[in-house]
């Protein structure tokens, strides 16, 4: 099981979401007041649903490019359909959330980025995490073949 993609892909998103969730909590609202526990609690909460996103993307672009060793050497439109679909995902639970059910709201240090008024923060994560998931997926897991 170790030996998996979506393993390496699921630890790496896990342990670099968790990190990028606690540093971005000042641009949520409420978030600097909660005691540290709901703090936690609602920090691993996010990265769970990040590491869903990230699963969902790989195995979207897995599909499409018919291997889910498409990291190994990744084509341009294989690292932009899965950043894509990140992006997707995070545009549209942020707008449900922060919108609709209004789960939780930004602070004001949170840069809204037109046209649905998605936090800054929440879109850099969906770039700047999954590559670098990508690249410690080429380094640190065996290739077991296509």
């Amino acid at each position: 099981m170790t030996r998996l993609p979506e393993f390496a892909l699921i630890v790496f998103s896990f342990l670099l979401h968790f990190v990028w969730e606690f540093w971005q909590a000042p641009t949520y609202a409420g978030m600097i007041e909660l005691n540290h526990w709901d703090g936690i609690k609602l920090c691993s909460s996010a990265t769970f649903g990040d590491v869903g996103f990230a699963l969902t993307a790989f195995w979207i672009t897995s599909a499409a490019a018919r291997t889910r060793f498409w990291y190994e050497a990744p084509k341009a439109w294989q690292t932009i359909l899965f950043l894509g679909v990140g992006i997707a995902l995070t545009v549209g639970f942020e707008y449900y959330y922060t919108s609709i059910s209004e789960r939780w709201t930004y602070s004001d240090l949170m840069p809204l980025v037109p046209p649905f008024g998605t936090g800054l923060s929440p879109l850099l994560q969906w770039i700047f995490i999954p590559m670098t998931v990508l690249w410690f997926m080429r380094r640190q897991t065996p290739t077991v073949g296509q």
